[in-house]
């Protein structure tokens, strides 16, 4: 996941995109923050954001524009055939945690998914702010699609905030 570059922001022309490792790292950290703030478990919904992006090892980073060419990739199955030399307990920790985040049925699933989009908005936000321009379409795909007023608060802070405002505090 290191090596793998967020590829749709190559279509707002940024040069050198973060990854999509950087993209999990900090969804993880907003999952177990907007569970925490909405009565979920934490630890549960870092974990679920740790896998969501998993199986982009194996297909890349696919753009939403490729959605119109491509059948969406099935996660479960790319799970289940990257963790299939994983002792049990492993494998089975992994393929749960990223079919429980596909399902979105549970309170921890829809804070990763939140988090994940939440992450999205806020990378948007920063490049905006270094001087990319055609960013303001991810920024309100984000939004609309957040389901946790916590998340919803946040994307409202990140975007009449700047970037750098944590600096004066």
């Amino acid at each position: 996941m290191k090596r793998i570059r967020r590829s749709g922001w190559w279509h707002a022309g940024v040069r050198d995109p973060e990854s999509v490792a950087e993209h999990t790292a900090r969804a993880a950290q907003l999952a177990a923050i907007l569970a925490a703030e909405e009565g979920g478990d934490p630890a549960r919904a870092a974990f679920l954001a740790l896998w969501h992006d998993s199986q982009e090892t194996r297909t890349g980073d696919l753009p939403h524009t490729a959605i119109a060419y491509l059948d969406k990739p099935d996660p479960s199955r790319i799970t289940a055939d990257q963790t299939r030399q994983l002792p049990e307990r492993s494998r089975n920790a992994v393929q749960q945690a990223v079919d429980e985040y596909e399902s979105r049925q549970s309170l921890e699933a829809v804070c990763a998914r939140d988090a994940d989009k939440l992450e999205m908005l806020l990378q948007a936000v920063e490049y905006r702010d270094t001087g990319i321009q055609r960013v303001d379409g991810w920024i309100e795909s984000a939004r609309t699609s957040l389901q946790t007023e916590t998340a919803r608060r946040v994307a409202d802070a990140a975007t009449t905030l700047s970037p750098l405002a944590w600096r004066d505090r």
